[in-house]
């Protein structure tokens, strides 16, 4: 009994030890949590003072650069642009990524900036920009893109040239170095308007190549507007357009030269009168010249003539002729068929006989410089446009693709061609 009374005491003593223990342990994790409690609460305290701080010195101005940072197949022509709100510009550079800068302006309103040129195509580009807002407070922002590459891209060569003056067969005629497979929306962002009110209409000759043109000749006079807008056009699958251009020509007089190669004249008719009346030597029997409406395309005060380059050749290859200095050449197809002066021929021909390898001579005199010559006169009263009408020959009428020759082909036909 006395063992056991002894016992208890310490058995008692051991577990006011552990409830002691316990408590303070609960006291020391209550000390704990309340110096946590104390230090989150001066943290956050502490940490909202700091953003409260960092927020009174941040710009309010928001810059916002295009194209974004790491675009690649980026326009040429309307891509880069830096703009801010609730703020303004105060410098914006520009340059390729070997370090060439490029030339921008700022607006007057120091809202925006763009380029003064069009954007070389694969070119990397870094643009860098630092704007302020009304408390002078400056915001800073940068991006780096790459440009549309040539084997992503495509350009439409067209004639004729912005502010030239041409004859009343001058079609628009676009070539594209890329074949394009969405004609549609292609031709939808072409536009061809005159100011003689005519209906004109595109048409495709191939995959290559988009002429326009209205129904009869351009009215004398007046003027043409071609606008392109083929900026980011998908022209084929990846190929895109990079073209954002407006281009006016003059239509002059209207001039058309009928050439009949049965009675071996030309009558060139203009504004409805016949001003002259000239002697021609069309292709031989073996050589006929091509029927049809043909536009002049190119007018060479002299030039060469080589017959193996359209397929006149001797038995040793060479050009059946070869005359270095053509005088008052001027192009009616792709092809090689001229109406040309000729000195070599006899005087006698013109008028009485077709000798000719296909082209259309008028006497004329070597060196290009007699004015009295017939030659000379028709040079000189052309302009690029005019157009020669060319009947009785014997021959196919001349392909409407062969030059600038769509007007072998009546308005049904050349409407059907269009891909809108």
């Amino acid at each position: 009994m006395t063992d056991s009374r002894r016992r208890k005491p310490g058995r008692g003593r051991k577990g006011l030890a552990a409830v002691s223990a316990l408590v303070g342990g609960v006291l020391v994790l209550s000390a704990c949590n309340g110096d946590d409690g104390d230090k989150a609460s001066g943290g956050k305290e502490s940490q909202s003072r700091v953003d409260e701080a960092a927020a009174k010195k941040t710009s309010a101005a928001q810059i916002r650069i295009a194209p974004k940072n790491g675009s690649d197949n980026a326009s040429i022509n309307s891509a880069a642009k830096v703009s801010v709100s609730d703020g303004t510009l105060t410098a914006v550079t520009m340059k390729t990524g070997a370090g060439k800068a490029v030339a921008g302006q700022i607006s007057a309103d120091k809202k925006s900036w763009k380029p003064s040129a069009q954007l070389e195509r694969a070119t990397k580009y870094e643009i860098s920009a630092t704007a302020k807002d009304s408390e002078g407070r400056k915001a800073h922002e940068n991006s780096t893109f790459t440009t549309v590459s040539p084997a992503n891209s495509f350009i439409g060569n067209f004639t004729p040239e912005d502010g030239s003056t041409v004859g009343v067969g001058m079609p628009v005629s676009i070539n594209f170095d890329k074949g394009i497979t969405n004609k549609k929306e292609v031709q939808s962002a072409i536009k061809v308007s005159s100011t003689s009110g005519q209906e004109i209409a595109g048409h495709w000759f191939g995959n290559n190549r988009l002429d326009f043109r209205p129904e009869d000749y351009w009215k004398g006079n007046s003027t043409v507007t071609l606008k392109m807008s083929l900026d980011g056009v998908e022209g084929a699958d990846g190929v895109y357009g990079v073209q954002q251009k407006t281009v006016q020509f003059k239509i002059g007089r209207n001039q058309v030269s009928v050439v009949d190669a049965k009675t071996k004249t030309m009558k060139v008719t203009r504004d409805g009168k016949v001003v002259k009346t000239i002697p021609i030597s069309a292709g031989s029997p073996e050589n006929k010249t091509y029927n049809g409406k043909m536009v002049i395309s190119e007018m060479f005060k002299e030039t060469r003539m080589d017959g193996a380059t359209v397929g006149f050749k001797d038995g040793d290859g060479k050009g059946e002729y070869d005359i270095k200095d053509v005088p008052h050449a001027m192009r009616l197809s792709s092809s090689g068929t001229f109406i040309h002066g000729n000195y070599w021929g006899s005087p006698s021909i013109f008028g009485n006989a077709n000798t000719s390898h296909g082209c259309i001579g008028l006497e004329d005199a070597k060196g290009a410089g007699d004015k009295s010559k017939p030659g000379a006169w028709f040079f000189d009263n052309t302009i690029t446009g005019d157009v020669v009408d060319v009947r009785n020959t014997g021959d196919k009428t001349i392909a409407p693709d062969n030059g600038l020759n769509g007007w072998n082909m009546d308005w049904a036909q050349w409407k059907a061609g269009s891909a809108v």
